[in-house]
């Protein structure tokens, strides 16, 4: 049986089964991150998994780095060539426009999201098709495309593993490589004996938590889907702009199926993900496996350059997508979050998303990354983008993993910035937090000031010398969430101020 057969035959079939893709809940209408990370910290199974699944793909991250011995060196040309790419952004952007349309792809531009997805949503219907089959994709999960494509009624099955998860689980990606990261493999079996029935070939009943046997249960389900899709739809790594090539890195397989089946193939791709050459990828293609999976290389590494007759897609078409990318390169600080890459190194090594998860961030992106990149893309207008900048420790930890050196902590301190000027611009009026440090800085300004207040530190060390701490105190107000729930430490008696003078007494 012929492809073609196959998809008419299992069309019919079933027909009753091609209703829209389980709903997965939009990220927009989430609580902002200070009301979102108390209900995930209270979660002791998501913290549980998380721990395992961050500390086990660190593990394998550094001993993967440690087998190079020019680690470092390739940092940082990472770093000058997407700093390369995005001064001369536009040159390389209309290069690689004409290299791709001269090997048959159709270029689209999209200035946003809702003009990205009445792109897609247009393409796919011209094609006669309810349904499609995706590769995993940060860039349509940022335009929320499942969501525009359901509303005009066509399916929108995902096909990589822990993605197929979190739909069927009518659920929400939390991490940016593993979007299931916050299931374990028990709650996993339970999602594909519940769902995976009413949207295709149904689990074994009989099927335990064995990895194994949950990978077979969902390639079998995955089977009928590819082979009757006749729109594929993917996102992109990289494009590299000397040739018109556009490259997908993978692990599982299911993105070369859907990159060679279908006879229409549509790719979403942020307008930053360009290299200029085949060189320079190379030097990617070494960074990424090891950053993301802790392997040497990609399993599925897809290079594919125009249409080829009888080979693959007949009907190539890629999205370019602006989407705030533009707003945030005018940024001399910010605009080095665009070298990203997407390898989620500095999520598995962040002990705040190791603790929270990535739902609390209220965004596509979570973790590091996320805090950065995402209010610089939607603008920091909302209480979710305000809250994300100070979703950090600053510990550094992200800094130092990030294969193309995105100083990630410093673009934190200049987004916080950003934050208290734009809402001083909207709220002249002085708040509590504003009259605090106001008041704490007048008093810091003097020794003489300082010296005053210390001597009431001092008289309640006195009072209080053989306790190490006062407690917790429920001081109302804007101290109220650091103070009623921690331990504060005991005043010393003698301040540092008495302790010199002493000293030099002594002398």
């Amino acid at each position: 049986m012929t492809i073609d057969q196959s998809r008419s035959t299992r069309r019919e079939v079933d027909r009753n089964r091609l209703t829209p893709a389980p709903p997965t809940e939009s990220y927009l209408g989430m609580p902002a991150f200070p009301k979102g990370v108390k209900s995930e910290l209270g979660n002791q199974q998501l913290r549980r998994n998380l721990r395992h699944a961050t500390t086990t793909i660190r593990g394998k991250r550094a001993m993967r780095q440690a087998e190079v011995h020019n680690w470092q060196e390739m940092r940082t040309a990472a770093e000058q060539i997407k700093n390369r790419v995005g001064r001369h952004l536009d040159h390389y952007l209309i290069q690689a426009e004409e290299k791709m349309t001269a090997a048959g792809i159709t270029v689209h531009w999209a200035r946003d999201a809702e003009e990205a997805n009445r792109i897609v949503v247009d393409i796919t219907k011209s094609k006669n098709t309810d349904e499609v089959v995706k590769i995993k994709s940060m860039a349509t999960q940022e335009t929320d495309l499942n969501e525009a494509l359901e509303e005009a009624g066509i399916a929108a099955w995902e096909t990589d593993l822990a993605e197929l998860i979190v739909q069927m689980g009518h659920d929400k990606p939390s991490h940016i490589l593993v979007p299931a990261i916050h299931r374990n493999r028990s709650e996993v079996r339970e999602i594909f004996l519940d769902e995976m029935g009413n949207w295709g070939a149904p689990a074994p009943a009989d099927i335990s938590d064995d990895p194994p046997e949950l990978a077979n249960a969902a390639r079998l389900h995955l089977r009928e889907k590819f082979l009757r899709a006749e729109v594929g739809i993917s996102g992109g790594n990289f494009i590299v702009a000397d040739t018109g090539s556009l490259v997908i890195v993978e692990s599982e397989g299911n993105g070369r199926m859907c990159l060679t089946l279908p006879e229409t193939l549509i790719s979403v791709v942020g307008i930053e993900k360009l290299v200029p050459t085949f060189d320079d990828l190379e030097v990617f293609l070494r960074l990424l496996p090891r950053s993301s999976t802790g392997e040497r290389m990609n399993p599925y590494t897809s290079i594919w350059t125009g249409v080829t007759e009888g080979d693959g897609p007949q009907d190539l078409h890629v999205v370019l997508l602006d989407n705030g990318r533009t707003k945030v390169l005018e940024d001399p600080v910010g605009r080095e979050a665009l070298r990203c890459i997407r390898c989620s190194a500095c999520m598995n090594v962040c002990p705040v998303y190791e603790r929270v998860g990535g739902h609390a961030y209220g965004s596509v992106y979570p973790g590091p990354i996320g805090s950065i990149l995402t209010p610089q893309l939607r603008g920091v207008s909302s209480p979710i983008d305000q809250s994300l900048p100070f979703a950090s420790s600053l510990c550094g930890a992200c800094d130092e993993v990030c294969p193309v050196k995105i100083p990630i902590s410093d673009i934190l301190v200049h987004m916080r910035h950003k934050v208290v000027e734009y809402k001083k611009g909207k709220r002249p009026i002085p708040t509590g937090e504003r009259v605090l440090f106001k008041g704490l800085g007048w008093m810091m300004a003097k020794g003489n000031r300082l010296a005053g207040a210390q001597t009431f530190t001092k008289t309640a060390g006195k009072l209080f010398k053989r306790k190490q701490y006062i407690g917790p105190i429920p001081i109302p107000g804007y101290a109220a969430n650091w103070t009623n729930a921690r331990d504060i430490p005991m005043p010393p008696a003698q301040t540092f101020r008495d302790w010199w003078a002493e000293r030099e007494d002594t002398k």
